[in-house]
């Protein structure tokens, strides 16, 4: 595909500085830029590589001020990331989109399947299951009984949907990952054994949740576990039986919710925070990389640390634990001063 500079600038309402005419072909990180290609600066750590990039055309915030010559033209737009994956998308818009339905897979005679669908080779779709328009199933995908994928989601290979469970419009499930498995539940017995308790609820992702690859949201114990419209949740995340995680939250990779978590709304974690069972955590709450998480959070609070505590607290403690090797030696040193004074007035 080939993008000027002007239709560039009138699909994101931006302004430019330089060549009109200026052409792209392809895209590139800033640091990395060719000619022919469009990148975009949002992040000040990068702004010193925007005046030796090659990259023919640059989208950057309204509010960025030049501190040299730039050889690239300039498309100045209220947020260029923003702006940026705007532009991704339509790009990825005009790849061609597969249709039909492969052989060989198997579809239940008793599932719904919509409109202007695709479903891939091997792909298995199970009894009474409801399939909207525009829904496109890749290859290796299992869809069991009484499953419903409403319009417009996409299923990767590899995914595994369990029985009973509803996925939302617009949703994209990555390769590898696993909705509506049992949840970790079992009852210690008198003999030392553990007998398993029946896993006999569902998953629900409502519209526009995305799950990364390898990632897995387990089915309730009873009732639902759900995933609220608008949540990310990156690879390898494990979200455990009757959780609840509040409209466009996002989850970073390695990140796990014991059982009965409620989590709010605009919600932030970092990578491989854990979060104990039972626990409510609040609205616009941030966790830290590493968090451990042992008690209930309130609203609108940034955590860190294991155990997490409010960001200023965790900063002291960090000081602290920097300081310990100092703080260690000067202790010896008062050990052996006190040791020596006591010598020295007779004290044993």
């Amino acid at each position: 595909m080939e993008f000027q500079a002007t239709s560039i600038a009138d699909f994101l309402k931006g302004t430019i500085e330089g060549n009109p005419n200026a052409t792209v072909y392809s895209i590139s990180k800033i640091e990395d830029g060719k000619p022919g290609t469009l990148a975009f600066l949002a992040n000040p750590k990068y702004n010193k590589y925007i005046y030796e990039t090659e990259a023919t055309i640059v989208l950057v915030n309204k509010d960025f001020v030049a501190e040299g010559e730039i050889k690239a033209t300039l498309i100045r737009v209220d947020n260029a990331y923003e702006a940026f994956a705007s532009l991704l998308d339509l790009y990825q818009q005009t790849k061609e989109i597969k249709k039909g339905i492969e052989k060989p897979s198997f579809i239940d005679e008793s599932a719904v399947v919509g409109k202007d669908i695709y479903i891939g080779a091997f792909a298995y779709i199970g009894k009474n299951a409801r399939i909207g328009n525009n829904v496109r199933i890749y290859p290796q995908v299992y869809i069991g009984d009484n499953v419903v994928v409403d319009d417009g989601s996409i299923i990767y290979a590899g995914v595994k949907i369990y029985e009973d469970c509803k996925i939302g419009k617009s949703c994209i499930l990555h390769s590898g990952c696993v909705i509506g498995a049992d949840g970790f539940g079992f009852a210690p017995t008198n003999e030392g054994t553990y007998k398993k308790i029946p896993q006999v609820g569902n998953v629900i992702l409502e519209d526009n949740v995305e799950i990364g690859a390898n990632t897995t949201v387990d089915r309730a114990t009873m009732g639902s576990t759900i995933v609220h419209e608008g949540v990310k949740l990156d690879n390898l995340i494990q979200i455990a039986h009757n959780c609840e995680v509040g409209e466009n939250t996002v989850m970073a990779a390695l990140t796990g919710l014991a059982g009965s978590v409620k989590v709010g709304h605009h919600c932030t974690f970092g990578g491989q925070v854990g979060v104990a069972g039972h626990l409510s955590i609040g609205n616009n709450v941030t966790f830290g990389a590493m968090s451990g998480v042992t008690n209930n959070v309130k609203d609108d609070k940034v955590m860190l640390g294991a155990p997490a505590m409010d960001i200023a607290q965790a900063s002291k403690v960090l000081v602290v634990y920097r300081r310990l090797p100092q703080l260690r030696d000067q202790l010896i040193r008062l050990e052996k001063d006190l040791a020596a004074l006591k010598e020295q007035i007779g004290l044993k």
